[in-house]
């Protein structure tokens, strides 16, 4: 009985995926691969915003903290899978799984919030571009990213202080990484109250930033199709079109993977899937589709300027 009781306090089980023989090395390869140029390319991407001096401006400093919210959530999840299909163990202790939950969940969050303090941002230079600099000053800024990182943080632990206080009776996570719903899968109790909460939750993040940004991209689209200026329907295409791709992207693998939980007839194997991709796909688009692409049209127009 001790033995039993340490088990389910100190170190639990994750469910592994289903891999066909010969199909080790080769997913092994496929994940490293794109680890790293996940992580490369979020890293590049914040040394750019960093190092060079012209794009120390409103728009990159809250930019920065997309590549920064990626790089939290392809590395908490992606380099614990990758070990264990290497050593096949499977396990991960208590703590850690919280951890890992944790931030994984506070990724999410970030992407959501993180993309509506853009919109704002886009909003404000597309239909207000002579107020621009009046308005988002580095103390507007600093109060965007803040109230983004403090938002995020305070709606995550309200729902782990009490997700880490749940007894459990189980040490086995049904699935190949730890997120909320998973651990609370290890209670035999009624979890009424941590599903209201994060249900609570998960729809103050999604009205909040779905509110914002469809407010701002109608006042961008109401702008374009009022004004006359290529310059500005060019800018709103440039900066607008790529952004809502990333949040539509995200929005359909999120809501699967929520919806997946509650149905017991989809496929354990799938559900593990689905829940990869969020962690997956932002990363790796993000810098291509809305980073890199920016800032290089950025440096091209500032070059292009130096030698006229």
């Amino acid at each position: 009985m001790a033995n039993t009781s340490f088990a389910l306090t100190s170190e639990l089980t994750l469910d592994p995926f289903f891999i066909p023989p010969g199909g080790k090395y080769p997913i092994l390869l496929l994940g490293i691969v794109i680890y790293f140029f996940g992580s490369f390319s979020n890293l590049t991407l914040l040394t750019l915003i960093i190092m060079k001096r012209n794009l120390h401006k409103p728009m990159y400093f809250i930019l920065f903290s997309l590549p920064l919210n990626d790089l939290i959530g392809i590395t908490t999840m992606l380099p614990k899978v990758l070990s264990d299909i290497v050593v096949e163990t499977n396990k991960v202790y208590y703590h850690l799984c919280v951890l890992q939950a944790f931030l994984l969940h506070m990724y999410g969050g970030g992407i959501l919030f993180i993309l509506a303090a853009m919109s704002i941002d886009r909003y404000i230079a597309i239909c207000m571009p002579l107020r621009y600099s009046s308005v988002m000053t580095p103390r507007v800024v600093i109060c965007i990213i803040a109230l983004v990182w403090g938002l995020d943080l305070v709606l995550i632990v309200s729902l782990f202080s009490l997700q880490i206080r749940t007894p459990r009776c189980k040490s086995v996570i049904m699935n190949v990484f730890c997120d909320n719903p998973s651990l609370l899968k290890l209670t035999c109790e009624n979890t009424k109250l941590n599903n209201i909460i994060g249900l609570f939750n998960t729809a103050i993040m999604q009205v909040l930033s779905v509110s914002i940004q469809t407010f701002s991209y109608v006042k961008i689209l109401i702008t374009c199709v009022v004004t006359r200026r290529a310059e500005t329907k060019a800018k709103a295409v440039n900066t607008c079109v790529a952004q809502l791709v990333i949040f539509i992207i995200f929005e359909i693998v999120a809501t699967f993977t929520i919806l997946s939980h509650r149905f017991t007839n989809i496929s354990a194997d799938l559900q593990k899937i689905t829940g990869m991709l969020i962690f997956l796909v932002p990363p790796l688009l993000n810098p291509i589709v809305y980073g890199l692409k920016s800032i290089m049209m950025f440096l091209k127009r500032n070059v292009d300027s130096i030698r006229m």
